[in-house]
């Protein structure tokens, strides 16, 4: 119904907008950090990267506003340009997989292989909808078959040219040891990191907790779940309804476990903030807990005070009692 329409509506938006959010700030993070403070201001202070920042985010938004207006005069629909998204950037994947996790990856390595991973992919999206429907119009170009293979090229042929690159050609064998060594902080700040998230051995359990899951849940999503669809054939009403089922259990597990663990992990932070919010209505500096350790340090200096008056009125409420005897 109505209701309906509008919930949809507004998760759309949701939807939307964090995500226009995330890419705002990726793009912005990558042009002041690797761009401007790389080779133009390699002693940038922090306030010069934020405003550099600043500055990426409003002109990638009125970009990406013209371009999707570009898109949408063409006649191109949200679909097809998630599909063609694969195709542009599926052949950096493994690269980058293999530059962060396999120590004999050469980068030279890397960059020829997401470069040409990328002309190979065009290439047979093009062939690919030339022999599938002999023409090459918008239409062919968005068939399923047509961008899967486009896809399928750009990630399985970036990461073959890799491999036999990095394994045959540039042997050179990259110490993680050092990578510490090459990040430069801004203005040397660490302000933004606890002890344990600083300690090595922390960072290494964190390591095989991400690895060993995120190679389970590649294995369920890109192996498993698809190959329960192929013993059924054509679905019948039960079995459909029971994908289904297990479709909309996934999205409520996800939608409650992203929704609620940030809160339950920032809920420092966010007391913090509240109270801060709070003390600045009412017009005073600073959080609650500096204010609880003032008036810590407050009790702290007046206790004799205080026991002499208790001691003072105890007399006066035992003489009724000694009257009454």
């Amino acid at each position: 119904g109505d209701a309906g329409a509008v919930l949809v509506l507004i998760m759309l938006f949701m939807a939307i907008v964090s995500t226009g959010s995330a890419e705002s700030i990726a793009v912005s993070s990558l042009v002041a950090y690797d761009i401007y403070r790389e080779y133009f201001n390699p002693e940038a202070t922090g306030e010069q990267i934020l405003k550099c920042s600043r500055i990426v985010i409003v002109v990638f938004g009125l970009f990406m506003g013209a371009f999707s207006i570009l898109l949408a005069e063409i006649g191109l629909n949200l679909g097809w340009v998630y599909l063609f998204m694969g195709i542009m950037i599926g052949s950096a994947v493994i690269p980058l997989w293999n530059l962060m996790t396999w120590d004999k990856a050469s980068g030279k390595g890397a960059v020829i292989a997401a470069w040409s991973g990328l002309v190979l992919a065009l290439t047979g999206w093009l062939v690919g909808a030339k022999i599938e429907s002999g023409s090459v119009t918008v239409a062919t170009l968005g068939s399923n078959p047509v961008m899967l293979s486009g896809n399928l090229i750009a990630i399985l042929s970036s990461g073959f040219i890799h491999y036999v690159y990095s394994k045959f050609i540039d042997c050179e064998v990259y110490d993680f040891s050092k990578l510490n060594e090459n990040i430069q902080l801004v203005e040397h700040d660490m302000s933004g990191l606890t002890a344990e998230e600083q300690n090595p051995d922390e960072l290494r359990r964190a390591y095989r907790w991400i690895t060993r899951r995120g190679y389970v849940l590649t294995f369920v999503l890109i192996i498993f779940w698809p190959l329960l669809s192929i013993p059924a054939g054509v679905f019948t009403q039960g079995y459909f309804a029971f994908w289904v089922l297990v479709s909309i259990c996934w999205g409520f597990g996800a939608t409650i476990v992203i929704t609620l663990l940030p809160l339950v992990e920032s809920q420092a932070d966010i007391g913090q903030d509240l109270s801060g919010l709070w003390n600045y209505i009412r017009c005073k500096k600073g959080d609650a807990a500096d204010y609880a350790e003032e008036e810590e340090e407050v009790a702290k200096e007046a206790p004799e005070p205080v026991k002499e008056a208790e001691a003072e009125a105890e007399p006066d409420e035992e003489a009724p009692a000694k009257n009454e005897e």
